[in-house]
């Protein structure tokens, strides 16, 4: 079995890569995000996350997707200078893929078999669900849209994986 560390993945400047060679041996924080989102505001807890634990050995993995709504419209380029200038991104962004449907992602295939806290599993449901990864490469938290990065059971989540 493929660690999902080493499933190939393109980053948003489109050189190919995987998450291992992205973040090393980081615990990651996997979002799909959006720029035209009611939930885009996330990402100021986001860059708050990165730069709280960053240091420790964390990284948090941007992942924008348009199958919302059409909330991620923009190009590579476009996308990249909103998360800089709005937000001050600092983290990994990776190409813009489908996360639910026949077209998904291999990424995205492996993290929906992750169920949430209630213990259900499947489709991603919005902007900004989020996937903790542990160093080892395995899932080990889901986090659904509404819950924001400043969520205490996020923060508990990330620090035990430190």
């Amino acid at each position: 079995m493929v660690s999902i560390r080493d499933i190939p993945v393109r980053t948003l400047s489109d050189e190919p890569t995987t998450l291992a060679d992205l973040a090393g041996d980081r615990a990651l924080l996997v979002v799909n995000v959006a720029s035209k989102c009611g939930l885009t505001p996330q990402y100021t807890g986001l860059v708050e996350l990165q730069k709280t634990y960053g240091p420790r050995g964390f990284s948090v993995i941007g992942v924008p997707c348009n199958q919302f709504m059409g909330q991620e419209p923009g190009t590579a380029e476009e996308i990249q200078e909103f998360c800089s200038a709005t937000y001050g991104v600092d983290f990994p962004l990776l190409e813009k893929v489908e996360v639910n449907g026949e077209d998904r992602h291999p990424l995205y295939r492996e993290l929906v078999e992750t169920p949430d806290a209630e213990g259900t599993a499947g489709d991603i449901q919005w902007n900004f669900e989020k996937f903790l990864v542990n160093r080892d490469g395995d899932v080990v938290a889901r986090f659904r849209p509404r819950t924001e990065p400043s969520d205490p059971a996020v923060v508990t989540a990330i620090e035990s994986v430190l």
